[in-house]
């Protein structure tokens, strides 16, 4: 790691971390479909969208469409209070799913006094209740639209994804000059974020 004059940045540094894989053991959208509708649930969910998932890993159909449609099958029609007690319950029940290394990392960040950015493809509603006990951190992730209350299953803001990663953080920090920028990631849709970065870690919180 470079040692930094932050005087020569007005923002000073800046982390930006990934969350599932980088921060935590496993992909919290499988996992908070596991906890919403158990084992049985979780497995008639992946058989149904089986041939979208393969199409997706061939590459011959889109990461988010996928993620929209698997998204709103399971929790499309909700209201947005009962889904967002369960993205709380998740959290609570799930925090064992962090990675202890990366935790330290990012509250070492915040007691330094730097800023922390989770920049993640995730739905924000159950990514930010694991940060709930690390004040000032900030939540970059995929919006989902509500209506009337309701959890229509659509994402507001696109998938928080690869180039999409990049363009969130410059809407919060948009003079790139201004940070010294440090990144961790752990995977394809980090890539763009990581060669963003003035430094970048790939997988470091093994």
């Amino acid at each position: 790691m470079e040692d930094v004059d932050t005087a020569n940045y007005p923002l000073g540094k800046i982390y930006a971390f990934d969350f599932d894989g980088t921060l935590t053991r496993r992909d919290t959208l499988l996992e908070i479909i596991r906890f919403a509708k158990g084992g049985r649930g979780f497995l008639l969910c992946m058989l149904r969208f089986l041939p979208l998932l393969v199409l997706m890993k061939a590459g011959l159909y889109p990461n988010w469409k996928v993620k929209q449609k698997v998204f709103a099958h399971c929790f499309g029609g909700m209201t947005a209070g009962a889904f967002n007690s369960l993205c709380v319950s998740f959290a609570d029940e799930n925090s064992h799913i962090l990675r202890p290394k990366g935790m330290k990392k990012l509250r070492q960040v915040m007691a330094e006094g730097s800023t922390a950015v989770i920049v993640s493809a995730s739905v924000n509603n159950w990514v930010e209740p694991f940060f709930r006990d690390v004040p000032g951190i900030y939540v970059v992730g995929t919006i989902v639209e509500e209506r009337d209350g309701v959890i229509t299953g659509r994402f507001l803001t696109r998938n928080c994804y690869g180039r999409e990663k990049v363009k969130r953080l410059l809407q919060l920090y948009p003079e790139r000059t201004d940070y010294w920028l440090t990144a961790y990631g752990d995977s394809r849709g980090d890539f763009e974020l990581l060669d963003f970065a003035n430094e970048s870690h790939y997988k470091p919180f093994r």
